[in-house]
């Protein structure tokens, strides 16, 4: 006999329907991931003096620093102090996993990853019309007119309202081909026109900022790994529950 998981309304749900719904809804990889998560960290001890301070750290970053109004927070938020308390030890968990499983791998990581979080500064002028931009870029060439006068007054995008300056920005988040022309781009050099989609724009690259394996870089790296990792995992096991309820309908 079929056991019965869940009532909602009227119908009862038994495992069958369950993961029938979970298919259906696409919802199956978000409960794989969180699954995966608990069963990757359920071995991992927190000490509960660092419980402690995680909870105490997690009221002062909120300026919520009275019982009476750290109650009103729960109760707005749906949720109990044992739930807070089980969300932020889960979250010490996994940021012990990362740092247990890949921080011996982060400066080989760091130096295959480096071209794209090395940091660029640049200044865009970006317009719909070519001829304007090939006029724009002989006024800002011969000194006729200057770069962020030109981007306040012509740009099209939002760098307008910064005289045409963008950044610091990561390579690693710019159009590839945009990243690519800076990268091939001298500091103060001004790109002749180039065309990008629908836009002629006018580039010039204004620094250049080496990523340095610093704490914050660290704590990126490992969670691009945990979430590569995770990512894998989560895929296998959809992957593998299509293949059984495939098997089980033939």
């Amino acid at each position: 006999m079929t056991q019965a998981f869940l009532r909602i309304e009227d119908r009862v749900l038994n495992a069958e329907d369950i993961a029938a719904l979970l298919e259906k809804y696409n919802l199956l990889p978000q409960l794989a991931r969180e699954a995966i998560i608990d069963r990757a960290i359920e071995e991992i001890a927190i000490a509960p003096d660092e419980i402690e301070r995680t909870c105490e750290s997690f009221w002062n970053q909120r300026q919520l620093l009275q019982p009476e109004v750290q109650k009103q927070w729960l109760w707005q938020q749906g949720i109990t102090p044992e739930q807070l308390r089980e969300k932020l030890l889960r979250e010490l968990k996994i940021l012990k996993f990362k740092k247990d499983t890949w921080s011996n791998h982060l400066s080989d990581y760091f130096l295959l990853r480096k071209s794209s979080l090395d940091g660029v500064v640049y200044s865009l002028v970006r317009t719909s019309n070519l001829n304007i931009a090939q006029e724009l870029y002989f006024r800002i060439q011969t000194g006729e007119s200057l770069f962020a006068e030109v981007a306040r007054q012509y740009s099209l995008g939002p760098e307008a309202q910064t005289g045409g300056l963008v950044g610091p920005v990561e390579l690693s988040r710019l159009d590839p081909a945009l990243a690519e022309v800076l990268v091939s781009s001298e500091i103060g050099q001004l790109r002749p026109p180039l065309q990008f989609g629908e836009w002629s724009i006018l580039l010039r690259l204004e620094e250049r900022i080496p990523a340095q394996l610093n704490g914050i870089m660290e704590q990126k790296l490992l969670d691009e790994l945990f979430e590569s990792w995770l990512q894998e995992r989560v895929t296998e096991v959809v992957q593998q529950h299509k293949l059984e309820r495939h098997l089980v309908t033939q």
